[in-house]
């Protein structure tokens, strides 16, 4: 069976959407094929990458890409999952074709304010969340 074509989105692809495609590809990169982008391409935010060489994923070469040069590339997608806030979600494309489209709503790191350790504690919860939701889903999945 070939592998379902899954695209998460948020806002600049830098923290949530980058989490979320490297724990599909850990924990099922033989059913899912993933990508991520976000509405605008970003930067890697540095508390996402952190938090996720924690969880012994290493994110830091990922690049960030845009949403809107993947709809214009024509590329389809089974399952397109936004995990930005709700204001957020209204702006990302529908993509063609696509069969499922979700929303799982996550605080956005880059808004996180305090010093750096609590700044990553937080980050540290939308990773936590993030892969919670993640595991949760993948059981529902044939």
């Amino acid at each position: 069976m070939a592998r379902r074509k899954v695209l998460f989105v948020c806002a600049h692809n830098s923290a949530r959407s980058q989490m979320a495609e490297a724990f599909i590809k850990q924990m099922a990169s033989d059913r899912f094929e993933v990508e991520s982008a976000g509405l605008e391409a970003g930067t890697l935010n540095p508390l996402a990458v952190e938090v996720m060489k924690e969880a012994g994923i290493d994110i830091s070469g990922n690049s960030s890409d845009s949403v809107f040069e993947f709809f214009q590339q024509g590329r389809r997608y089974h399952c397109v999952i936004t995990v930005c806030d709700e204001a957020q979600k209204e702006q990302c494309p529908v993509f063609p074709n696509t069969l499922e489209r979700l929303h799982w709503s996550f605080e956005d790191p880059s808004g996180f304010e305090g010093t750096w350790e609590e700044k990553l504690n937080k980050t540290r919860r939308v990773r936590d969340a993030l892969r919670t939701q993640i595991r949760e889903w993948l059981e529902t999945m044939p």
